[in-house]
């Protein structure tokens, strides 16, 4: 059972009332968003700062991985190669000469990236648009097929960025990696700005004509195209926009955790997304961001079950690994309770929202 269908709307006002009274309804959210964030910055402590941090990176993640995932229905596996290729160019180009030269100690940075040094918003979006320039050479590739051909094939790809990766001694240091990055990332704004603007555009894109279109090719390709959608460029455009937003979204990755190795981005981080996405609902950016919220904080506060307890006097000793096995029936409860997650492919709105809101006052 997901969130849609709870609420059956009423007679709505005239529209531009609707989008007046919309407009700063979400201008309030974001200000109350701006205040919980400075409540953050100066209250709690550098763990909450960096967990604030880490939720909004994921948030942008897994919203840009459903456009492609859940809006266009495309089985894409390649989530980790676009955060690698998006954290290590934003690190080589705000890292500065020194110590870039501190760091490649087998083999010296080539030129010009060895003398480069720019700021990082300017880092970030040169990182996009390599992430986006390269995911838009792999679709030529990847979208020859479909379906679980399409998984093995952006898979394979993902391995080869993290092969390319370990061996590229003289751009990437190898296995080595990249160390010494700044905490540039743990200014709350950085990272939950691009979280604001990228679900803002993600949302506005999936409501679009292209969205609809992306919608029409998830449900049948063949009926899409014969209605005259040009599937392969649509295709074409959800894959680079993830590209470029999780592109953005490694740079700040690497600017939060300081330190890069390929080992980093394995497919494991692929896999985390996915159930991210699975359980905010296939198709649903808000709802994609509400699971990445969730597990985030969620996988935190459970590591409270693996130290010790004492419960009505009795002991418990904490058992390393309880935490996951935890999150496993969890993950499994909410497979089996709501299949289609936590939005199902309904997004937010304010109506809905009102509308409970009227409910629990007794209001019809």
């Amino acid at each position: 059972m997901s969130l849609r269908g709870i609420f059956s709307p009423g007679p709505l006002p005239p529209a531009h009332l609707t989008r007046r009274r919309d407009f700063w309804l979400s201008i309030m959210g974001i200000m109350l968003l701006a205040g919980v964030l400075m409540g953050v910055e100066r209250l709690a402590g550098g763990y909450w700062v960096h967990m604030t941090c880490l939720a909004a990176i994921y948030l942008v993640l897994a919203a840009s991985y459903n456009l492609v995932n859940g809006v266009t229905g495309q089985f894409s596996l390649a989530p980790n190669a676009f955060v690698a290729c998006g954290a290590y160019v934003t690190s080589l180009l705000t890292l500065t000469p020194a110590e870039k030269a501190l760091s490649f100690i087998l083999e010296p940075l080539v030129w010009p990236l060895s003398v480069i040094h720019l700021p990082l918003g300017l880092a970030l979006i040169i990182a996009g648009l390599v992430t986006a320039v390269m995911a838009f050479g792999m679709g030529f590739t990847v979208f020859r097929v479909r379906g679980d051909y399409l998984a093995i094939v952006t898979l394979g790809l993902g391995e080869v960025i993290r092969v390319v990766a370990n061996n590229a001694q003289s751009v990437t240091n190898g296995p080595l990696g990249l160390k010494g990055i700044t905490y540039l990332t743990h200014n709350l704004w950085w990272t939950w700005g691009l979280a604001v603007a990228a679900l803002f555009v993600l949302t506005r894109l999936a409501k679009s004509s292209y969205g609809l279109a992306l919608k029409a090719i998830r449900e049948d390709e063949g009926a899409a195209e014969s209605m005259g959608i040009n599937v392969f460029w649509h295709k074409m455009l959800a894959f680079t926009t993830d590209a470029f937003l999780e592109g953005m979204a490694g740079g700040l990755l690497a600017h939060l955790i300081t330190t890069i190795s390929p080992s980093l981005f394995t497919f494991f981080l692929t896999f985390n997304l996915l159930i991210i996405i699975v359980v905010g609902g296939l198709g649903s950016m808000t709802g994609a961001a509400c699971a990445a919220l969730l597990i985030t904080f969620g996988g935190e506060w459970l590591r409270v079950v693996e130290e010790p307890m004492n419960i009505l006097g009795l002991s418990i000793p904490g058992i390393p690994g309880m935490r996951m096995v935890i999150f496993s029936l969890l993950l499994m409860a909410c497979m089996l309770f709501m299949r289609r997650g936590l939005m199902g492919k309904s997004e937010f709105s304010w109506r809905w929202l009102l509308a409970c809101l009227s409910r629990r006052r007794g209001r019809p």
